[in-house]
Formats: structure tokens, sequence, C-alpha cells
């Protein structure tokens, strides 16, 4: 008769029966770090993805207009239509870090 199991102790699976647990065990961690190094990573408790934080010395907006201006890059008139699409596109008061 055909039997699945070798019986290597007189009958029954033997030691290989812990292999399946062990490989279900590690395909699960291998989830759980792989989403914590991408997904979970972006996120903190109870807040969705947002994509990835900008750099704490990463200029505003508002920095970088100004610095376009007092470089001569554009003139006044560019600069307040700038400013007012900023004020429309961020709500009015808005002025960054930099104001």
């Amino acid at each position: 008769m055909f039997e699945l199991a070798h019986p290597w102790n007189g009958g029954g699976p033997g030691p290989w029966i812990l292999f399946v647990p062990v490989i279900w065990a590690l395909v699960v961690l291998g989830v759980v770090l792989v989403l914590r190094r991408t997904v979970w990573r972006h996120r903190g408790p109870g807040r969705a993805f947002q994509g990835p934080r900008p750099a704490a010395d990463a200029p505003t907006p508002i920095a970088v207009l100004g610095g376009r201006f007092a470089a001569g890059e554009i003139d006044e008139d560019e600069y307040r239509r700038r400013m007012a699409v900023l004020e429309d596109h961020f709500g009015p008061g808005f002025k960054g870090s930099a104001g």
C-alpha cells in the first residue's frame, strides 16, 4: 500500500512536518518586513499614506519665489501674480515659513 509519509520511526510523518509551519512563518515575516520598509514607513497611526516627507530644510514655495525675485529672475508683477496663485491654492494668509 502507498503511504504519504515515510515510516522512519514506526509510522507517522516524521520531523519534516515542522517544515511547513516554518515556511509559512518565513513568508509572513517577509511580507511584514516588506510592508514596514515601503508603505508603513510613511504612515503614522491613523494617517493615510501621503508620499515621502519633504526634508526639514527644504525651501517653501514662498522662499523660492522670494529668492527668484531677489535674484532678479522675475519682476514685481510676476512675483505678485505667482504670490496670488499660491494664496489661492493654499488659502488666504498663506505665508509659508518665510513669512
